[in-house]
């Protein structure tokens, strides 16, 4: 795995520039601030993100797989099972603990604080996939070493894992316009961006919905699963509903949010409090 690292910042700029070009050639919306404003301020994060990792953590997850087969750590290393098995099941298993994490910050205030801010992004496009507050990078990276020092995936496991994450983020994340019936085709294996849009819909219920970020199982099984936007992918409403401001989406206003920002009634918890404000 000396290529790791080469390996995913080929993917991020592949995946990155390609996304783009569809967005230009093919938008599914017109959006609403400008994309220089928003680029400069979303690929600010991903700089910001990046460096914190590498400051804080002296291993990534590559690295703990690495530590969990050489000592035996993890379900994975202590069963015995064909290698294809256990890549495909440790791939599997990592993408659950993301549907998991996912539904979490939705549910905790503490954490919903910080993911609003991946939310108040006033248009959706791949740089929106980008958009975590160095917060939550950190809490999902704890969470993310744990799972597979506790899953012990194979190594190459960790590396589809953390490519394809990070490439399908940026895909259903896309302003890109799919044909009905391929979107539909697409949706049995991969979350789509119009499946995931509904996500980013200012609508609470819709907004807790879609859940899933790769694979689109999760999100069916457990009864998150919404099909479409109540209004329609080109009448729906991006972002919160408490932030609509567009001089407050640049970068420090962004790092800011969470500690100064209304955290409204999106978080899963309040439900049954505050029903008035579900649809609001």
């Amino acid at each position: 795995m000396e290529n790791e690292a080469l390996i995913r910042l080929g993917f991020f700029f592949g995946v990155l520039t390609v996304m783009a070009i569809w967005e230009l050639l093919l938008p599914r919306r017109v959006l609403t601030m400008s994309k220089l404003t928003r680029w400069l301020s979303n690929l600010g994060i991903v700089v910001i993100d990046t460096a914190l990792l590498r400051l804080i953590f002296p291993v990534l997850a590559i690295g703990v797989a690495v530590a969990g087969q050489e000592n035996n750590w993890g379900l994975l290393n202590n069963v015995q099972l064909p290698y294809w098995l256990s890549v495909g099941l440790g791939v599997l298993a990592l993408d659950f603990v993301i549907y998991l994490q996912h539904v979490m910050v939705h549910v905790l205030p503490a954490l919903w604080k910080f993911h609003m801010m991946h939310h108040a992004d006033l248009d959706f496009d791949v740089t929106t996939g980008l958009r975590f507050h160095p917060v939550e990078i950190i809490v999902s990276m704890i969470i993310k070493l744990s799972a597979v020092a506790a899953i012990g995936p194979p190594v190459l496991a960790v590396l589809i894992f953390e490519v394809t994450l990070n490439a399908t983020s940026m895909f259903n994340h896309g302003n890109v316009k799919l044909p009905i019936n391929i979107d539909k085709a697409l949706r049995l294996f991969v979350v789509t961006p119009d499946m995931h849009r509904v996500h980013h819909s200012v609508i609470i219920r819709e907004t807790n919905s879609n859940f899933g970020f790769n694979f689109p199982w999760w999100d069916r099984f457990f009864g998150t699963y919404r099909d479409q936007p109540s209004a329609g992918h080109k009448g729906m409403t991006i972002g919160l509903s408490q932030f609509r401001d567009p001089k407050k989406n640049n970068l420090p206003s962004m790092l800011m949010l969470p500690f100064t920002g209304d955290t409204g009634a999106y978080s899963i918890n309040r439900w049954g409090k505050e029903p008035e404000k579900r649809d609001k």
